[in-house]
């Protein structure tokens, strides 16, 4: 396998684990079998013009862009079975990295890999046991006829997916822990990022005297100083340019993955520079002005 760590704003980073070609002997887990046939099967519901597979596909196709792009990095993390672990330690070759050294310095990335796997380890134990705990409750809705047990199916795959995240995080742990990464700083990478125009959506900026905290998900350090915004977050890569990455990396199946977090990141930047906006109306007027001179 090959990770891909990819700034998606001054203080957030996508993380993508692309699954090389497996040997051909290796067997496909039950966790492989069943995400194909949830998959054909979502596909085919995609394709009916009408009808409650439709709507749910619709509905539901909401509600997962809505899945934060951290958990979903994980996910793309194979579990650590017993038999990987040996293959891992006896092999000869590491997992490589690949990031941008335009902005990411090395030394940072080990630190900004153990920040994703780890940070978010409660808030997936929480949700994992809260998901077990409303399967029961939700299981009598089987009884309705003709529709299917939505609310439970959901509870499951949310189970499935919180479980997922888990294993991924502890497997980069182990990846970690027994030096087995390989740094690769990308120049085709670094080429699509120096490509980017500014300006792109950014937190207002915080002058000494503020007593408003940024809050973010993930603060990941970048090597290049924010510029636009020394205090806040700036966007580093627009949804145009995000699909310039997928062609110039061939991973098409990483352009759902970028499409997802730049929509997630600036939905929240600009969510937070409107709240910072409404607190300071006045502050915001004049700094609109200045810019405008």
């Amino acid at each position: 396998m090959r990770l891909y760590l990819l700034p998606i704003s001054t203080r957030r980073t996508l993380l993508y684990c692309q699954q090389l070609n497996a040997p051909a002997s290796e067997k496909p887990t039950w966790s492989n079998w069943l995400q194909s046939k949830a998959a054909r099967t979502w596909s085919g519901w995609e394709k009916k013009e009408k009808g409650w597979q439709k709507s749910v596909v619709n509905y539901g196709n909401q509600a997962l862009r809505r899945i934060p792009y951290e958990e979903w990095g994980l996910k793309s993390v194979p579990p650590l079975s017993q038999r990987r672990k040996q293959v891992e330690l006896k092999g000869t070759e590491k997992v490589e990295v690949v990031y941008p050294k335009s902005l990411l310095a090395m030394d940072k990335v080990p630190e900004i890999l153990r920040s994703l796997a780890t940070e978010r380890q409660g808030l997936h134990k929480k949700r994992l046991i809260w998901c077990f705990i409303g399967m029961p409750i939700s299981a009598p809705v089987a009884l309705v006829p003709v529709i299917p047990n939505l609310p439970f199916f959901y509870l499951v795959y949310r189970a499935w997916s919180h479980w997922r995240a888990l294993s991924g995080g502890k497997h980069l742990q182990f990846l970690l822990k027994n030096n087995l990464l390989a740094l690769k700083p990308s120049p085709i990478v670094d080429q699509v990022y120096a490509a980017q125009k500014p300006p792109l959506p950014s937190t207002p900026e915080r002058t000494a005297d503020s007593k408003e905290k940024i809050i973010v998900d993930n603060a990941n350090p970048v090597a290049a100083d924010d510029a636009q915004n020394p205090n806040g977050e700036t966007m580093l890569l627009s949804q145009a340019n995000g699909k310039k990455m997928t062609q110039a990396l061939d991973l098409p199946q990483l352009e759902v993955e970028l499409e997802r977090a730049i929509w997630q990141v600036e939905t929240a930047i600009k969510k937070r520079s409107a709240e910072v906006a409404a607190k300071n109306p006045q502050e915001s007027t004049s700094e609109s002005e200045k810019k405008s001179q």
